[in-house]
């Protein structure tokens, strides 16, 4: 049997948030996965390489490139694809881009936290980055929040947060942007930043009372994006312990400096999804979440993305 390549082009208009949402949720409720990553390269040319093993729902690597300078020539930043094998007996099952994979599990990772740790009023969400990322999570926050009112984008240019605003004139949820970042935190209900800075971009001092704080862009241990205070004093949750606390710098730098401790992180996914009371306490609470993006979320990412692509289970 020939293995099929599942492409982005071919395979997006199959696919919807909801759904998606709920592959990571039910993905959750398998054993704990088995997880290793592996970072070759400079800084500015890196291929990632991720794989995990879940009981019950099978194997996968995924390996991408990261050249943070391909903008400039028109390429795109991450490349690659993921193997997927048999739980069974080991099979390659399928080939899929890695666009499609990354692009669902990463906002959907996001919004699952979001689910269990915002306030249930929450209206307005600000998005820190105009990227790749910052388009999913409009679509995804939208059309798994249909409270919200307002989404808000910055970014450090910002003629590419209004160009990603006009991409959503006729959005059920109005689309703004803003040049005024701190501001713009004071008002927001969530917090989302994909970004790709080294230092951090979010402070505690613009974060009102309540807010959920959804940290995406930081993937690599000399990387963060919420500043110290910030990380100290909020309620501190990750989308999985083995792949954050050790790995990330937006974990590992004030760890080191002795800010927070291993111990400052309250709950992973794989706890709150088993009991949702380890989430928010309050109305008034911060919460922060940090999404890593472990080869365990892309494999119960293409595992959903194979169902509906060939109505087969891997």
């Amino acid at each position: 049997m020939n293995t099929p390549f599942i492409t982005y082009d071919e395979t997006i208009d199959k696919l919807t948030w909801l759904d998606a949402i709920a592959a990571l949720r039910s993905g959750h409720l398998f054993p704990e996965a088995q997880v290793n990553d592996i970072f070759l390269g400079p800084s500015e040319g890196t291929l990632l390489s991720r794989g995990a093993y879940i009981e019950g729902l099978g194997y996968g690597v995924k390996s991408t490139t990261v050249f943070t300078g391909n903008s400039k020539v028109n390429l795109p930043s991450v490349q690659g694809a993921m193997l997927i094998f048999n739980h069974k007996h080991g099979q390659l099952t399928a080939i899929i881009e890695s666009r499609l994979i990354t692009e669902f599990k990463t906002a959907a990772d996001s919004v699952l936290g979001a689910s269990l740790l915002k306030r249930p009023d929450s209206e307005t969400l600000l998005i820190v980055g105009a990227g790749t990322v910052a388009r999913s999570l409009i679509k995804a926050y939208g059309a798994a929040f249909p409270n919200l009112k307002n989404i808000i984008i910055w970014a450090r240019r910002v003629e590419k947060a209004e160009q990603l605003a006009k991409e959503f004139t006729d959005n059920d949820i109005k689309v703004s942007f803003t040049a005024d970042l701190p501001a713009a935190a004071q008002k927001a209900d969530i917090i989302s930043t994909a970004t790709m800075t080294h230092e951090p971009i979010l402070k505690y001092e613009w974060i009102k009372p309540g807010t959920h704080v959804d940290l995406i862009g930081a993937y690599k241990s000399d990387m963060r994006e919420a500043d110290d205070k910030l990380i100290s004093t909020g309620s501190l949750f990750v989308d999985s312990r083995k792949t954050t606390i050790n790995h990330i710098g937006e974990l590992t730098i004030p760890i080191a400096k002795g800010i927070i401790t291993a111990n400052s992180i309250k709950g992973d996914l794989y706890d709150m999804i088993k009991n949702p009371s380890l989430g928010r306490k309050s109305e008034t609470e911060i919460t922060i979440f940090k999404n890593g993006g472990g080869a365990h979320l892309d494999l119960m990412m293409a595992n959903y993305i194979i169902e509906k692509t060939t109505g087969a289970n891997n």
